[in-house]
Order: structure tokens, then sequence, then C-alpha cells
């Protein structure tokens, strides 16, 4: 079940539009989506998914590890998803991502952006199964086996 939140889809739309830099956050996953829409004859645009940043300057300096051949930027646009990944395609997100991307006329970044897609899609289904699995969680509650006897 996806969690209930209101988007406002137009301004998510008008950010991806508009923004230079953008990240993605989920709530499912530590891991974030980094979009770079700067572009040059040699670098092509960049989608990709990056370990969780603790604060905003490990952000911008990890982008400068990623991108050395870009000046630091003077800000990344953050978009918290609340909802699972396959509704950045329902909602109308990945497709303007991908666009937005196809239009700075690099070849080949449609086909990453579809790897780049499968990989979130991938990454949620793991968290979601470790978590019904308990690996790396722990639950709230102990599971009382039929076996034994209950306390009271």
């Amino acid at each position: 079940m996806d969690n209930d939140y209101e988007l406002n889809v137009e301004e998510i739309l008008q950010t991806i539009a508009s923004a230079e830099i953008i990240a993605f956050r989920f709530v499912v996953m530590s891991q974030h989506l980094v979009i770079d829409t700067r572009c040059s004859a040699v670098d092509g645009p960049m989608v990709k998914v990056v370990p969780h940043v603790k604060s905003a300057e490990e952000g911008f300096q990890r982008l400068k590890q990623l991108r050395p051949r870009f000046r630091v930027p003077e800000k990344i646009c953050a978009i918290w998803w609340p909802k699972h990944i396959d509704s950045l395609v329902t909602h109308r997100i990945w497709p303007a991502v991908v666009q937005r991307l196809i239009d700075t006329g690099h070849p080949g970044i449609g086909k990453q952006c579809d790897e780049v897609l499968r990989e979130l899609l991938y990454l949620e289904r793991a968290e979601v199964q470790a978590a019904i699995r308990g690996k790396g969680y722990q639950a709230l509650w102990e599971c009382q086996s039929q076996d034994q006897p209950k306390r009271g």
C-alpha cells in the first residue's frame, strides 16, 4: 500500500523542468536519486542512485566527486518522495525526468534512465523484503510461537 500523502505534482514537474540539480529522497530506502542536467561536450547529464548523505555539505562534496569537471552548484533541489518508486511513473514524474535529460541531446541517456529506474525498483523491493524477513530491522513486538505458553 502506498502512503496517502498529497503531492503537488505540478510543482514537482516545474522543478524538474527548471532545476539544474535535483535529489529525490525516498521513504522506503536510504539511497537517493540524483539528477544533474548540466552537460558539456565531454560529460553528459547524470542520473544516478547514490548512498544517503548526512548533511547538505556532504551532498555537495559527493556531487563534486561525481562531476569533477563541473563547478560546485549553488543549490540542489531536494524532493522528498513519500510513495513507492513505481508511482514516479504513474504521477508523470519519471517521464518528465527522462524527457528533460533526453532534451540535452546526449546519446544513451534514455537507456541510462531505464537502467536507473530498474535499479530503484530493485532496491525498493529488496528493502521491503528485508523488512518482512526482519533482516536489518527489529520488530516492535515479539511474536509468540504456538508451542510456547502465553505470559499472563
